[in-house]
């Protein structure tokens, strides 16, 4: 799937710092719970890398948990998506298999509708905007309507901003991506999306990507810095289009099953670990987003950055989105939308 080797890469000192000090406080962890036979014994699946942000924030939360439970509930994180896609997590959390999970809102959405008003495209200003959303009220509503679908809501997680990535032209103007096939979540929105800006969207699993762009099946795809990076797929796809088309955040989330079985106080725990642990992945995304880009940069990859007249017109080819969503949850939106221009007031 590529020649890169990531033991080859530059070593992320911030990340190993990071690392090192979930290892300590998982061997003080140990030695203090060796002797306790643990009364729940989870499963928390994570498609990431073992060194992601996500994966990292996912085994502080199960050290988290441990600690604070005296050994008592052990979670065990299962990365790089030996348990499966999202979409079959999803699955099997539903019918007993998996019991926790960081799972892209995308996928979430696809099941749950109501949770489409947050990943539109170009909804927020910027970073700080959809953290003012997620942190508050509007996002502590949003993770209640998992329930609906048997999945308990428990925190947000960071996944930056989604930019679009070409291995046969660089796309510099809307004119550039027409007709072009884009690989994209297995998600309707991104679909939409992409084929409101006049591409062809292709769903492919995220570990199949790699191989997708190298044999030309598709003639790009979109993500983050730190996934692009991760995955290697500036070896096949060099140009890098900055037009930050979505912002679409990562949930932490439960099984029903799951949570039925733990006490009030054991889920005030669960709650109070995923919520730190979020704070946590968010400090590790930006300095591992920053050197994702670094790495990229590095390796020959051209990095397009586009007008604000530009992305102004990527941004009006995707009112249709907005029409569709406005009847009813535009309320939703408006809320959304009244605390970016936060912004414009300080």
């Amino acid at each position: 799937m590529g020649t890169g080797n990531r033991s080859g890469k530059k070593v992320y000192l911030f990340l190993a710092m990071a690392a090192a000090v979930g290892l300590c406080a998982g061997l003080f962890l140990f030695q203090q719970t060796k002797a306790v036979v643990p009364k729940y014994v989870f499963t928390y699946a994570e498609n990431q890398t073992k060194d992601y942000p996500t994966t990292m924030g996912g085994m502080k939360f199960a050290a988290l948990v441990g600690e604070r439970t005296q050994g008592r509930i052990r979670i065990l994180v299962q990365a790089e998506g030996v348990l499966g896609s999202e979409t079959e997590v999803i699955r099997q959390m539903r019918y007993g298999g998996i019991d926790f999970a960081r799972i892209s809102l995308a996928q979430v959405a696809d099941h749950i509708p109501e949770m489409n008003v947050l990943q539109l495209p170009y909804l927020y200003e910027d970073a700080d905007h959809m953290w003012r959303v997620l942190d508050g009220e509007i996002g502590e509503r949003f993770l209640h309507y998992p329930e609906q679908y048997d999945l308990i809501g428990l925190s947000w997680y960071d996944a930056g901003a989604r930019n679009i990535y070409c291995s046969t032209k660089p796309v510099r103007t809307l004119e550039d991506i027409k007709g072009l096939n884009i690989r994209v979540q297995e998600s309707d929105t991104m679909s939409e999306m992409i084929t409101a800006l006049g591409a062809v969207p292709v769903k492919i699993p995220y570990d199949q990507v790699y191989a997708a762009l190298e044999r030309r099946q598709v003639d790009g795809a979109e993500n983050n810095w730190s996934s692009y990076e991760a995955m290697q797929h500036y070896e096949v796809a060099r140009y890098y289009t900055v037009d930050e088309h979505i912002r679409i955040p990562e949930m932490q989330i439960c099984a029903k099953h799951t949570w039925e079985q733990l006490s009030e106080e054991d889920r005030v725990i669960i709650l109070e670990c995923a919520k730190e642990s979020a704070l946590y992945e968010r400090r590790l995304w930006k300095e591992y987003e920053r050197t994702a880009r670094e790495t990229a940069l590095e390796n020959q990859v051209e990095e397009i950055v586009l007008s604000a007249q530009e992305k102004k017109k990527f941004q009006d080819a995707v009112k249709p989105l907005y029409e569709r969503y406005d009847a009813e949850y535009g309320e939703d939106i408006a809320q959304i939308r009244a605390l970016g221009n936060l912004n414009k007031k300080e």
